[in-house]
């Protein structure tokens, strides 16, 4: 099992992250921007995370840290 950490202030919002978990724990925020005013990545059911890092690896932006 993995745990994700989504540092919010540096995420743009471009939704790669979402894009390439394998197991579709990662959403967009629909409730929440950051202070640049962008809806930061949420994980959404923390359970399901294998650790894979493929989010963390798409992000253009190194918001994502990956724990094993």
């Amino acid at each position: 099992m993995g745990r994700v950490t989504v540092n919010e202030e540096y995420c743009k919002g471009c939704g790669l992250c979402v894009y390439f978990c394998p197991k579709n724990i990662l959403q967009l925020s629909k409730t929440r921007l950051n202070a640049k005013g962008y809806p930061p990545a949420e994980v959404i059911d923390m359970e399901q995370c294998t650790g894979c890092v493929f989010c963390a690896r798409m992000c253009p932006d190194s918001a994502l840290t990956v724990e094993k």
